[in-house]
C-alpha cells in the first residue's frame, strides 16, 4: 500500500497556527469557492475546547448550461 507524507512548513509561532486553525471566519474565508458559513454554534471569532459549530455549503453545484 503506498504511502504519502506531506508536511507543511510554516514561519510562524505555533500559537499562531493553532489560533489560525481555530478561527471560525478563517475557515469560513477558506471555503469561500462552497460558500460555507457558521449558521449555529460559535459563529465567529476563535472555538474553544467542547465547543461545537454547525455549518452549510453548497458542495455538489448544478453546472450551468450554455
Amino acid at each position: 500500500m503506498p504511502i504519502i507524507n506531506h508536511e507543511v512548513y510554516i514561519h510562524a509561532p505555533i500559537s499562531k497556527c493553532f489560533d489560525l486553525a481555530r478561527d471560525v471566519e478563517v475557515h469560513t474565508e477558506t471555503t469561500a469557492k462552497t460558500k460555507e458559513r457558521a449558521i449555529a454554534g460559535v459563529t465567529t471569532g476563535l472555538m474553544e475546547k467542547g465547543d461545537c459549530v454547525t455549518c452549510e455549503a453548497t458542495h455538489l453545484m448544478e453546472k450551468a448550461s450554455n
